[in-house]
C-alpha cells in the first residue's frame, strides 16, 4: 500500500489545516469507527504521557487539552500528527505501507473505466508514476476526479435535479463554500508583536458584503442559524471558573472567540509552565469567498490563496492595532503568532481549511430530504440498506463564492450509504473524503472529521475486500450476500453501520 501527502504531515483538516474536530454530542460513547476512537484516545494519552498536566486536567475523564468550546477534544495539530504517525508505524515498519510526503498528483494514466497509474510530483519537481489495482482519492479538492476524467459535480446542483428545498432553481457549479487560512495566537502582555501592515489591509478592513451587514474584519458576524448579526467577544487569556462546556448541540460556542478554538490552556498544564493560552483563529471573519479553488487556472487559484492569507493577516493586524478593548483602548499588540504549534514559521496552518470538494457522480447521491430534520422529523434519517457508517452534524454551509450567506439546517443523525462511494462509471477509483456522492447541501454535514475518517476507512476496506475476494466494488453493493459479507467485516473491525435509537430522533 502506498500513501501520498502534499505536505509533511498526515491528517488533513485535523493537522495541516489546524481545525480541531467538529463532532456530535455522543462522540465519547458511540457514533464513530473504532480506529477514530483510537485516534481520540491516543491524543489524550499523548498529553497524559508527555505533558506536565495540572492535577485538575490529569483527573479529567474526558481531557480537553485546550479547553476550547468547539469540541471536547481541542488540541494542538502537531499532537494529532504524531498520533497518526504512531498508528501507522507498525505497517510502515513491516514494509506494508509506504508514505510519500510532499508529493501531489499531477497526471493519471486512464484506459476506459480504469485508472492504471497516477503520476505524483515531489518537492524537487521529480515525477513518479504509481500503479495499483485500486486508487483512492483523499485529496482535499478531489483532484484525482479531474485528472482521471471521473464524472463529478461542483457547487450547487439545481432543485430540479435534487428536489432539495434549499437548492437554487438553476445549477451553480462555480458557487462553492468559503475556505479559510487558519492561524494560531498567544498573548504576551506588555510586549509588542505587531506585524507589518498587510498589503491588502485597506481593502479587507473596509470590505462589507451586503449579506454580512457590516465589515468582515470585525468582532461582529451573522448567527448562521438566524442570520442576525451579533457581536462576539475577544479578550486574551480570560480567567475561567468551572468546567468548559463543549457541546455544539447546545451552543455554537463562538461567542467568546479566544476560548472558541483554544488549543493550549494554561489551566491544563502545570502552574507557571506557559505564560499564555494559544488560540486557533478559524472564525467566520476569515472565511474567503471571493473566488473558488476549483475550475480556475493555476494563476487564479494562486491569487485566491494569496488573498485568503491577506484576509487572515488583516484580521491579525486589526486585532493587534484596532480592535476595541474592554478598558476603552484599542488593539492587543502582545498578540504573537505561534506557527510552531502548527508546524510552520509564520503562524499559518500548513494548508487552507477546505470545506468543499469536487464530488463524484455516484450510484447513490445523498440529498437534503434524506436527513433534514424539517423533512424527516421523528422518522430520523433514511436507513440505507447499504449503510457502511454513521455521522451526525447540522447541515452547516458557510458563505459561498456566489456571495450567498449561510445555509444552516437541522439534521438528524445520518448514515453513510455504500452507493455514495461508487462512481457511476469508473471501476477502480474510490472517493475517500468529502468527494463522495453528496450534494452541495449535504456536503455541509458529511464533511466533518469523524464522518470523513469513516469514509476513508470504508473506502480502504472496500478496496482490500474486493482484492481478497476477486470482485468489483459495485458487485459488493449489487449482490445482497456480498453486501452482508462486507458489512459484517466492517462491524468486526469496529465500524458502526447503524445508529442506536436516540432519544429525540
Amino acid at each position: 500500500m502506498l500513501l501520498t501527502e502534499e505536505t509533511d504531515w498526515l491528517g488533513g483538516q485535523l493537522t495541516t489545516q489546524a481545525v480541531p474536530p467538529d463532532e456530535h454530542p455522543w462522540i465519547e460513547q458511540f457514533g464513530c469507527t473504532a480506529s477514530y476512537r483510537t485516534l481520540r484516545d491516543g491524543i489524550r494519552d499523548y498529553y497524559r504521557r508527555w505533558y506536565p498536566l495540572s492535577e485538575r486536567a490529569r483527573s479529567a475523564r474526558y481531557l480537553n487539552p485546550g479547553e476550547g468550546t468547539v469540541s471536547p477534544l481541542c488540541h494542538e495539530p502537531r499532537v494529532a500528527a504524531a498520533v497518526i504517525d504512531a498508528m501507522l508505524a507498525p505497517w510502515t515498519a513491516a514494509g506494508r505501507l509506504r508514505v510519500l510526503i510532499r508529493h501531489r498528483p499531477v497526471a493519471a494514466d486512464v484506459d476506459g473505466d480504469r485508472v492504471h497509474a497516477v503520476v505524483v510530483e515531489g518537492p524537487d519537481g521529480d515525477r513518479v508514476e504509481l500503479a495499483a489495482p485500486y486508487v483512492l482519492d483523499a485529496t482535499e479538492l478531489g483532484d484525482l476526479l479531474a485528472l482521471t476524467g471521473t464524472e463529478h459535480v461542483t457547487g450547487f446542483e439545481s432543485r430540479a435535479e435534487t428536489g432539495e428545498p434549499h437548492a437554487p432553481a438553476e445549477a451553480q457549479p462555480d458557487n462553492m463554500q468559503a475556505f479559510s487560512w487558519c492561524f494560531a495566537l498567544e498573548h504576551l502582555a506588555g510586549e509588542d508583536h505587531t506585524i507589518d501592515k498587510p498589503a491588502e489591509y485597506d481593502f479587507w478592513s473596509g470590505f462589507s458584503p451586503e449579506f454580512w451587514g457590516g465589515n468582515l474584519v470585525s468582532l461582529d458576524a451573522p448567527d448562521p442559524r438566524t442570520l442576525r448579526r451579533y457581536p462576539r467577544t475577544f479578550v486574551p487569556n480570560p480567567v475561567a471558573d468551572g468546567d468548559v462546556v463543549a457541546d455544539q448541540s447546545l451552543s455554537a460556542g463562538d461567542s467568546d472567540l479566544w476560548v472558541f478554538r483554544r488549543i493550549v490552556s494554561r489551566r491544563t498544564l502545570s502552574p507557571g509552565l506557559v505564560g499564555s493560552d494559544v488560540t486557533l483563529v478559524n472564525w467566520p471573519m476569515i472565511d474567503y469567498f471571493l473566488g473558488p479553488l476549483i475550475g480556475v487556472s493555476d494563476e487564479e487559484k494562486a491569487k485566491h490563496l494569496a488573498s485568503s492569507r491577506q484576509l487572515s493577516l488583516s484580521m491579525l493586524y486589526w486585532l493587534q492595532t484596532e480592535v476595541p478593548r474592554p478598558d476603552g483602548g484599542t488593539g492587543w499588540p502582545g498578540l504573537r503568532p505561534r506557527g510552531d504549534v502548527l508546524g510552520t514559521a509564520d503562524g499559518f496552518a500548513k494548508a487552507p481549511y477546505i470545506r468543499e470538494s469536487r464530488r463524484i457522480r455516484a450510484e447513490y447521491t445523498v440529498v437534503e430530504q434524506d436527513l433534514s430534520l424539517e423533512v424527516r422529523g421523528e422518522r430520523g434519517s433514511v436507513a440505507y440498506p447499504d449503510s457502511v457508517g454513521v455521522g451526525a452534524y447540522r447541515i452547516d454551509l458557510h458563505p459561498s463564492t456566489g456571495l450567498d450567506t449561510y445555509i444552516d439546517v437541522g439534521a438528524t443523525p445520518y448514515h453513510l450509504p455504500l452507493g455514495a462511494l461508487l462512481p457511476v462509471r469508473m471501476e477502480n477509483l474510490l472517493p475517500a473524503g468529502k468527494n463522495i456522492g453528496t450534494t452541495h447541501i449535504t456536503n455541509g454535514c458529511y464533511r466533518m472529521h469523524p464522518t470523513e475518517w469513516n469514509i476513508g476507512e470504508v473506502a480502504g476496506a472496500l478496496a482490500a475486500h474486493c482484492l481478497d475476494r476477486g470482485v468489483a466494488p459495485r458487485q459488493v453493493r449489487a449482490q445482497q450476500s456480498r453486501l452482508e459479507d462486507f458489512r459484517a467485516s466492517l462491524v468486526a473491525d469496529g465500524v458502526e453501520v447503524v445508529w442506536p435509537k436516540l432519544s429525540g430522533y
